[in-house]
Order: C-alpha cells, then structure tokens, then sequence
C-alpha cells in the first residue's frame, strides 16, 4: 500500500493543499493522502499559531467530502514539538510495514531540510515528495547529499503548475476584510468567518 503524507500547520488549509494532494496522488498511484496539521512545529515557533482545534476542524471539513483524503491528529495529540521523523514512525506503526510512505514537501521546505529533526532517518522511512513552489529554483540534491547521506535517492520530483495561494495571504485577506473565496473551500471558508478567524 502507498500513501502519501501532507503536514503542515494548515493555518487555515486551502485549495492549494487538496490540488497537490490530488496530483499527488494521481501521479504516484497513492492508496490514500493523510493530512496532518501540526501540533507545535518547532521551526515555526516566533508565529503565533491558530490553536490546534480549529485548524483540525478546518480540515475535516476540508476533506470531509474525498474517500482519498484522511485526517491524522497524531502532531496534536503528541506533547512537545512537532517532528516529521516521528510522525512518520508513528503512522508506519499504524498501517503496518508493508506500508510505503510518502512525504509531500515544497521545494523550499526540501532546501531547508538540514535543519530539521535527524533528517538522515527520514529519508531512511519515507520517499520525499518534492512539490513545485513559485518563484524558487529546483534544489541540489548533490549539494545536500553530504550531510544528508542517501537523500538523492530518496526524493520524488512531482512537477505540477506552481499554485499561487498561501496561508499567509489567506490571514490577512481575512484580517483586512478581502474575499477569500476559491481559495479555500467553502465549509472552511464559513468555519473561518463563523469563529472570526485571522482578524486583528
């Protein structure tokens, strides 16, 4: 069985997120996409983030309509700061080891790799699945293979149309009144607006 993994902090989640997790697993024949918000992402830590509660929400109901897509609370439930390594282990420990896995990531995330937790063992447990971002250059798998052994062998390019939404805009639209409709789905759309989400 494949199945591909999206994490993130899902602050909210967007239509760019169930595009790629579609492509994704349309390209590679994935068995089903788990969407994983997370509990304290430790690279993240100087945002104050949405509390975890709404941003689960916001993707169950984002989700809640594709038998392809499952939700995963494994961050959230988990105490202390969010690693990748261990999500993985723990959701390959649940499906079993006949499991592949593999992990979605954009290509900046990919650059900044090196810094995350013992990021030579995730390569070990998951094929990375590097995502197209606007505006960012293809990155060196070569130049990284010397502190993360192994990593050019482990990576999947899904070369899909750069998608143009983010979480971040999404905010402040919200924040200075702008619609933000077709950029996220409309049951999270109105979960935003009816918990008035993202104003200051």
């Amino acid at each position: 069985m494949n199945i591909g993994v999206l994490g993130g902090t899902f602050d909210p989640v967007h239509s760019g997120h169930l595009l790629i997790a579609e492509k994704a697993r349309l390209k590679l024949k994935l068995n089903l996409v788990i969407f994983v918000p997370a509990g304290q992402p430790y690279l993240k830590s100087s945002r104050e983030i949405t509390p975890a509660f709404h941003r689960v929400e916001m993707v169950k109901r984002a989700i809640a309509d594709d038998a392809n897509f499952e939700l995963s609370t494994v961050e959230v439930d988990r105490n202390g700061p969010s690693y990748t390594v261990d999500t993985i282990e723990a959701l390959q420990r649940r499906l079993g080891s006949g499991t592949s896995m593999y992990f979605l990531i954009g290509w900046d995330s990919l650059e900044e790799i090196h810094e995350w937790h013992e990021p030579a063992r995730l390569v070990k447990l998951c094929k990375l699945v590097a995502v197209t971002r606007p505006g960012l250059k293809k990155p060196d798998l070569k130049s990284m293979e010397s502190f993360i052994s192994g990593i050019t062998n482990n990576v999947v390019w899904l070369d899909i149309d750069p998608i143009d939404i983010s979480s971040s805009d999404i905010r402040e639209k919200v924040a200075r009144g702008i619609s933000i409709h077709g950029l996220v789905p409309e049951s999270v759309e109105r979960y935003i607006k009816k918990n008035k989400l993202y104003r200051n």
